[in-house]
């Protein structure tokens, strides 16, 4: 019998504004529940390296040290599960014993695993690695612009990425993203709206940082629709999501820009604007992060209020405002489906609406590009996210596509490296049904 209680005695402490989250002694208790069930359950073992960690470890415990279950699990392996973790959300997704599922046992693993990172983080300081990872909005303000090609062309150079990986833990091989000769925010300054831009209300844009300084062609591309669909579109002030912080462990900088962006996005609200987002990593942020990030009722507003751009459009379609005024059709398109999206549980409205569009087929690729946030970028597991990515690889290939979708920019850059094959938005991709390139031009 199981020395390991399953049903929590309190509810876990997932709110990082109490004591109990920092208390060391709470969160080994809560590991060794957690993944317990977990070792029973064995679902999810097929999704990351976190799963195939735990078990070995267990069942070697309970093999050679006389262990009936996770009791004497360790620091080490607590931190092992977190390393291998690249949050995806999917075992939370799929999970039947979590508070979604109205399970007694509250069971989430990557809140959990996030605040494993989160003490050891306080313990022993924020990487370097993690440094140079948490703060994309830094270097891409710099960097888009005039700076670019320069910028492009040395991160494309094989000997300096090879310094890059030694210096910052960098994969080398890993393609990333470019930064963009104009960003986002220099292009909208000048931008001539369309004549029916407003009829409908106004869009406030949370750009993210890879539409506004590496791929501005999506946040373009994204006002050139919503424009067309009778939407006035304004970038109010912003910051990055937080969610790189997140993946190193670093709390306090994941909280600052959630108050930051929740500060300037309330006003959007309140003005009766709606707030839409352009890459699911960071809706998802804004939805479930921010508020257990400042557990306030206007990041709970934020929050509920956060549309993913596809979502909006959607909301069109249903409603029979969309406007069909499409010049030309994809093909054969596979769509991925982006992990982040799936973990928001709004389906997927991007295929909904590219359904609509004459001499368009689309095939739904439902696998996991490994790469989430910055786990994938990182040296020592490159490796590890290719090989999971693999699956993914392999069902873009079988729909033998003429174009790849995916709403996620950096499983953009998995399937450039794993298929070769430029991957583009799913707002890009309507852009171009309805006459426009990809740098916002009519075609």
């Amino acid at each position: 019998m199981s020395k390991v209680d399953l049903v929590p005695r309190q509810p876990p402490a997932l709110d990082p504004n109490e004591d109990r989250y920092w208390d060391p002694r709470d969160l080994e208790v809560e590991m060794r529940r957690v993944l317990e069930i977990c070792h029973g359950c064995r679902m999810c073992v097929g999704y990351c390296g976190t799963f195939p960690s735990v078990f070995a470890r267990i069942d070697r415990d309970i093999e050679e040290r006389a262990a009936t279950g996770a009791e004497l699990l360790d620091d080490a392996g607590f931190a092992e599960a977190s390393d291998l973790c690249w949050q995806c959300k999917l075992c939370y997704v799929k999970c039947p014993y979590t508070q979604d599922e109205g399970h007694a046992w509250l069971v989430d693993v990557p809140r959990l695993l996030t605040r494993e990172k989160a003490q050891r983080a306080r313990r022993n300081g924020i990487s370097i690695q993690d440094r140079v990872l948490g703060e994309p909005q830094l270097l891409g303000r710099v960097t888009a612009g005039p700076l670019a090609p320069i910028a492009n062309l040395v991160n494309a150079n094989r000997l300096v990425r090879k310094a890059m990986e030694k210096a910052a833990g960098i994969a080398a091989a890993f393609p990333l993203p470019p930064f963009g000769s104009q960003s986002f925010p220099a292009w909208l300054a000048n931008h001539r709206p369309d004549t029916q831009a407003g009829t409908r209300g106004t869009v406030a844009l949370f750009a993210t940082c890879l539409a506004d300084y590496n791929f501005p062609s999506i946040a373009v591309a994204a006002v050139r629709v919503l424009e067309k669909n009778g939407w006035r579109v304004v970038r109010p002030q912003q910051t990055c999501c937080g969610m790189p912080n997140l993946d190193g462990g670093d709390i306090d900088a994941a909280r600052e820009k959630a108050r930051a962006n929740v500060a300037s996005l309330l006003r959007e609200v309140e003005a009766g604007h709606k707030l839409v987002c352009l890459q699911p990593t960071c809706a998802y942020t804004a939805r479930r992060e921010w508020p257990e990030l400042l557990g306030t009722e206007d990041a709970r507003k934020v929050a509920t209020a956060m549309l993913d751009v596809m979502e909006l459009l959607d909301q069109q379609r249903r409603d029979k405002t969309l406007s069909r005024a499409f010049s030309s059709g994809l093909g054969r398109v596979a769509y991925h489906a982006a992990c982040h999206l799936r973990a928001q549980k709004i389906g997927y409205p991007a295929v909904r609406l590219l359904d609509l569009l004459p001499d368009t087929e689309v095939e739904i690729v439902e696998q996991c590009s490994a790469v989430d946030g910055t786990w994938g970028m990182k040296a020592q597991h490159y490796e590890m996210g290719r090989r999971y990515a693999q699956k993914m690889a392999r069902g873009v290939e079988a729909v033998e596509p003429a174009l790849v979708v995916t709403d996620c920019a950096l499983s953009a850059r998995r399937i450039l490296a794993e298929n070769g094959r430029a991957a583009v938005h799913p707002i890009e991709a309507l852009a171009k049904a309805y006459g426009w390139n990809a740098g916002g031009a009519a075609t």
